[in-house]
């Protein structure tokens, strides 16, 4: 009946008739009528066109809460690999509508952000390809190199190009307004310790430690050291933080992603295996995809395949996903590594 009802309402907010729509649909108007009067319902194939006709959303054409509509948004994007036009134009003008609304704004505003970093994901996932098409055709194709290397997120030799001084001035701006933001300092830390600006990363984590008191500020305080060539102290740290946040599960994964920057492969994945088996389900799936490139790394696909296969069984198990681009990305993986 809800459909019925939103029919009819779309249909006379815009001073639409019954023939006119018919016509538009390429039905009756006895159809029509009988859509809004509850005796039948449209086929479903021209849900969409009646969702594009009137300039919703099929959910919001099917009449679903502000709630449902945000959280089909965000299943959307964790679902599929590219949103067509139609879906992306549809999610942003719903999006922009209740940011002007003032229904969960920063939460909008989130999403649009994930909306296009998911898009923006997909085509330089295209672009990787055209590249490389490109360079099997013409291996002179200089400009190509450049183009591959933008769309894999690939080192920039020029300092100019890849600094991150416009992220770390917003940053530092924002832990002077929201000094109790422990989010926000380590998001600082890191980009401050990738530019080797050192006396500034000090003074960010003597601000962090006044407000964090977890396993997250000796191990950012390992890792100044560590980057200032430090190591031996650095491992220091990091072993009474292992000591006093043993059953952290994310202590664990810290370590692992130190060992695999020290090539210390077998330790790397000793940690990302004791990382899984100290979380509680359901549990998250990055440990799996480590140890997976670190075999790819040393030349095991077949252990790579395993590990990959495991966390399929994972998501399975434990958060229920079979299907979508969760699971699907994982199968991705598989068939590459079985066809390279």
């Amino acid at each position: 009946m809800e459909l019925t009802n939103k029919l009819r309402s779309l249909r006379a907010a815009r001073g639409i008739t019954q023939e006119a729509l018919a016509a538009a649909m390429g039905v009756t108007a006895q159809a029509v009528s009988k859509w809004e009067r509850g005796t039948t319902t449209p086929d479903i194939s021209l849900l969409p066109e009646l969702a594009i006709y009137f300039g919703v959303s099929l959910d919001e054409l099917f009449g679903l809460t502000e709630e449902k509509e945000y959280d089909r948004i965000q299943n959307v994007l964790w679902d599929k690999r590219l949103l067509s036009h139609a879906e992306l134009d549809q999610a942003e003008r719903w999006l922009n509508e209740k940011i002007a609304a003032g229904y969960r704004a920063a939460d909008c505003h989130r999403l649009k952000a994930d909306l296009y970093n998911h898009q923006a994901g997909f085509l330089h996932r295209m672009a990787e390809e055209e590249a490389k098409a490109a360079l099997a055709l013409d291996p002179r194709c200089a400009g190509a190199h450049q183009e591959l290397n933008t769309a894999m997120g690939g080192f920039i030799p020029d300092w100019c190009a890849r600094n991150h001084h416009r992220e770390i001035a917003w940053y530092r701006r924002f832990v002077e307004e929201h000094p109790d933001d422990w989010r926000a300092y380590m998001w600082l830390l890191d980009n401050l310790l990738d530019d080797r600006r050192f006396p500034e990363a000090e003074e960010a984590l003597n601000g962090f430690a006044g407000i964090n008191d977890t396993y997250r500020v000796p191990f950012y305080r390992g890792l100044l050291l560590w980057y200032q060539g430090r190591a031996e102290e650095a491992h220091a740290v990091w072993e009474r933080m292992r000591e006093d946040y043993a059953d952290d599960w994310c202590v664990w994964v810290s370590l692992g992603d130190v060992a695999v920057l020290e090539l210390r492969y077998d330790d790397a994945i000793a940690c990302f295996r004791r990382g899984i088996e100290t979380q509680k389900p359901p549990r998250y799936v990055d440990g799996l995809e480590s140890i997976a490139q670190i075999h790819e790394i040393r030349g095991d696909r077949g252990a790579a395949i395993a590990a990959l296969e495991e966390e399929l069984e994972l998501l399975k198990r434990e958060w229920n996903t079979t299907e979508g681009e969760t699971a699907d990305a994982v199968r991705r993986e598989i068939r590459r590594l079985k066809e390279e």
